[in-house]
């Protein structure tokens, strides 16, 4: 499985969360994170009080499990205009980022792992999303 975290998912895995840990551990072959993912990460380390400290336990995320960056590229914009299109066809309103991690999800074929409930609105989304920690 081409797996996808979204923030929350890395932030539960970073902070010891068992659903998180045990999850990405049992389905590691395959870990991607999008690049919106890392601006929001980035965002969130400076907001904190131990940037260097985040960033460099990301980095060794990363390099450990071989981690994938998702490129916003032409494939990830061209999802991104459909999901935004049929979302606001229906009148559904999600996080702007959100779209763009879907969208990113969605050109590599993969599977979200999130606790973003409003992920379900996006129906052709592989998705597994986990309850509160």
């Amino acid at each position: 499985m081409k797996l996808v975290l979204d923030t929350c998912a890395y932030s539960d895995f970073a902070e010891g969360s068992g659903n998180a840990v045990d999850f990405i551990a049992i389905n590691s072959e395959a870990l991607h994170i999008p690049a919106i993912v890392m601006g929001e990460l980035q965002y969130g380390f400076r907001k904190g009080s131990r940037l260097k400290y985040n960033e460099e336990k990301l980095a060794e995320f990363i390099a450990l499990f071989n981690v994938a960056i998702i490129p916003v590229a032409g494939d990830t914009a061209r999802h991104y205009a459909e999901l935004y299109f049929e979302l606001s066809a229906r009148g559904t309103r999600l996080p702007i980022n959100d779209v763009w991690i879907a969208a990113s999800c969605l050109a590599i074929d993969g599977t979200l792992l999130t606790r973003d409930r409003h992920f379900e609105h996006i129906e052709r989304l592989s998705k597994i999303i986990q309850d509160q920690p």
